[in-house]
């Protein structure tokens, strides 16, 4: 039960009145870091403190952090000297705006298990270390959760992007909150949300976000005193079909494929739901249906005794098959009212200001003819000077402001074709590759369960548009190349997952290259 009369209590994190509190705030562009110290400034000093707040810039938005710092102390009419950025063990209280953010700051020695209360979003930005990796480049959440309760007096953790989200605010407000709610700082709650509406911009949401996460923190802090403890976010209750809205026609065709779904074994119908979900929104109803007919000759080879992987790994992988990137993708991405909203976003633009989006485009002469009829298209590419030809005039960069409404009209419209996208020559080739890959995937798990699992996890190979997806496929077909070598061994399985393992690790194709040389040196038979 929550305690109104919190703001009433002893603060835990009491300080002595002749010392100066060091507070330190971790942010990245358009996650309103600066209003949060001005906030936390303007708190103190309504509180009788007199505060100093200073930040360093990151390299980039979200590629470095900004630094904000706040160091305060209680007004005795003598002006202290006041530090301009953080130093390492000398922190009281570290607020992050995000879970990596509070790693590297406890890798930077801001953090530490005598002195600091850490308070940290739990959600996820993905560096740009973990985006280039061609496979699954994501750090462990978790160890670094782990890491944060070991080395921090007190933690405070959930999620307040979903909380600011939520209320229609910024971070900034959630974490402001969390602040206020963890009684690190001697001020009450009142002065925080006087603080908040002094700001005369989005009050009532800022606001909202605050109580909300507020109220959050004061359940995570409760407890014995100096006890660490943390909140993990609450797991959506919505299902996967959840808030699926429009035409009654298609909603009935929709119900019908979402009761084949519920229809699967237990285990198989999380990753069947999410599937049906892409491969829709991706075409069509009637594509759904494409989808769970391929996957029904999958289950149909399956037993629990396996657990379902193989199942599973259809689930999954044919769906990202059969939504491959082409220019038709590509511009109804663009063009969605759910990407401005979320460009807007990260850009954090002010409500009556005006954002202006430049889209790069370089299509290929491969591109051009794969959105023709698949005749024109296969005509055009069988003759190779015409194809040169068209290709000097295609084959260079272009800038599409999608703010003009000639720019948005021309990805709109290109967008609008995927409804004859079936009869494109892109489709059918996609279309050719995914019935070959599935054909022997199937086969092979007739007599071997494990390889045929392991080639269909193969296809996390494929990704990507244009050049990239050229190379993504050159090394899908030579991973796949090395089935031959393998014929007839116990642990065929495991040596196409080693080369898909390679394959990812490695932009260049040198690891893979040398493992399958390995594998030519391996004989026929049982290993």
């Amino acid at each position: 039960m929550l305690d109104h009369n919190a703001s009433l209590r002893p603060k835990a994190g009491a300080f002595d009145d002749e010392r100066v509190i060091k507070l330190a705030v971790l942010a990245v562009g358009g996650q309103g870091g600066g209003v949060l110290a001005d906030w936390i400034t303007d708190v103190a000093e309504r509180n009788g403190y007199v505060a100093q707040s200073t930040s360093v810039a990151g390299v980039a938005q979200r590629t470095g952090a900004t630094i904000y710092y706040v160091e305060m102390a209680r007004d005795t009419g003598r002006l202290p000297v006041f530090a301009l950025s953080p130093s390492q063990g000398d922190v009281d209280i570290l607020i992050a705006a995000e879970l990596m953010e509070a790693g590297r700051a406890i890798m930077r020695g801001f953090v530490t298990p005598d002195r600091t209360t850490l308070i940290t979003s739990s959600h996820r930005i993905a560096a740009v270390s973990e985006k280039i990796e061609p496979g699954d480049g994501r750090a462990s959440s978790e160890k670094v959760h782990a890491t944060a309760q070991a080395a921090s007096k007190r933690l405070i953790a959930f999620d307040m992007e979903k909380i600011a989200a939520d209320n229609g605010s910024m971070i900034s407000a959630s974490l402001l909150g969390a602040l206020a709610g963890s009684d690190a700082l001697p001020f009450t709650r009142e002065s925080y949300e006087q603080a908040i509406g002094a700001g005369g911009r989005g009050v009532k949401a800022s606001l909202a976000a605050f109580g909300a996460a507020c109220d959050r923190a004061l359940g995570v802090a409760a407890g014995p005193s100096g006890e660490k403890a943390s909140a993990k976010p609450a797991a959506s209750e919505a299902g996967p079909a959840a808030g699926v809205r429009g035409p009654e026609t298609l909603l009935r065709g929709w119900r019908e494929l979402a009761a084949r779904v519920e229809a699967l074994p237990a285990p198989v119908r999380d990753m069947a739901g999410r599937g049906l979900k892409k491969v829709v929104d991706y075409q069509d109803i009637a594509y759904g249906g494409e989808y769970l007919d391929r996957l029904g000759k999958a289950v149909a080879l399956d037993t629990a005794e396996h657990g379902y992987a193989l199942s599973i790994a259809a689930a999954k992988h044919l769906a990202n098959a059969m939504c491959y990137d082409d220019m038709i993708r590509v511009s109804d991405l663009k063009t969605r009212s759910t990407r401005d909203r979320r460009v807007r976003k990260e850009v954090g633009v002010r409500e009556g200001s005006i954002l202006q989006v430049t889209e790069y485009f370089h299509p290929r002469i491969e591109e051009f003819c794969g959105t023709l009829p698949a005749g024109l298209g296969s005509y055009i590419e069988s003759r190779p000077k015409l194809a040169a030809f068209l290709d000097r005039r295609i084959n260079h960069g272009r800038r599409i402001r999608t703010d003009s409404f000639v720019g948005f009209g021309m990805l709109w419209f290109i967008g609008g074709l995927r409804r004859w996208r079936r009869g494109m020559l892109r489709h059918r080739v996609e279309k050719a590759h995914l019935e070959r890959w599935y054909d022997l995937a199937l086969g092979q798990a007739r007599e071997n369960y494990a390889l045929g699992t392991e080639i269909l996890n193969c296809r996390r190979l494929i990704k990507g548009y244009s050049d990239t997806h050229v190379r993504a496929q050159s090394k899908f077909d030579r991973v796949l190349s090395a089935l031959p070598m393998l014929k007839g061994r116990d642990d065929a399985a495991d040596w196409i997952r080693r080369l898909r393992e390679a394959a990812l690790k490695d932009e260049k194709g040198d690891m893979l290259d040398g493992a399958l040389k390995t594998v030519a040196t391996l004989g026929h038979g049982p290993a």
